[in-house]
């Protein structure tokens, strides 16, 4: 009993400290499913669109609405799809500069999230946010 407990807490403790979890993003293999490519990086250039698209849309709402919840959704997507990107163009500085700019996007999405009830700073950090997806998107053409 007291090994499940502990088990039991660990996965609490865990989950809680991730931030988020798939419990929270169900639908990020669909986003990636949609978005699918020839190639993985066509799959990360329609990922980013979507994203573009969803920051739109989310732009004068409030709280967790759908478009919100759809662009954290494409977000986590493009996060798992950036890993699968083939090991020759991954040793490459331009994918590193890639991850540069998803790591800087998730420095923004969290900020955006922190906002998401409040305005004009959610508006801002959604604006922050396409600027630096469009940075991405760059990258992205350029490693292709």
């Amino acid at each position: 009993m007291q090994k499940i407990i502990t088990i039991l807490a660990t996965t609490v403790l865990l989950t809680s400290l991730s931030g988020c979890s798939y419990l929270f993003y169900p639908h990020a293999d669909e986003f990636a499913e949609k978005a699918k490519g020839t190639t993985s990086v066509d799959t990360l250039l329609n990922l980013t669109t979507m994203m573009e698209a969803s920051a739109d849309a989310a732009k004068g709402g409030s709280g967790n609405d759908q478009a919100l919840d759809n662009l954290h959704n494409q977000f986590h997507a493009f996060d798992e799809t950036l890993c699968c990107v083939d090991k020759a163009k991954r040793e490459t500085a331009t994918y590193d500069l890639a991850v540069t700019h998803n790591k800087e996007l998730w420095s923004v999405f969290k900020r955006v999230w922190k906002f998401k009830e409040t305005q004009p700073q959610r508006d801002d950090h959604l604006a922050l946010f396409k600027t630096e997806l469009q940075e991405l998107r760059s990258t992205l053409e350029a490693l292709k």
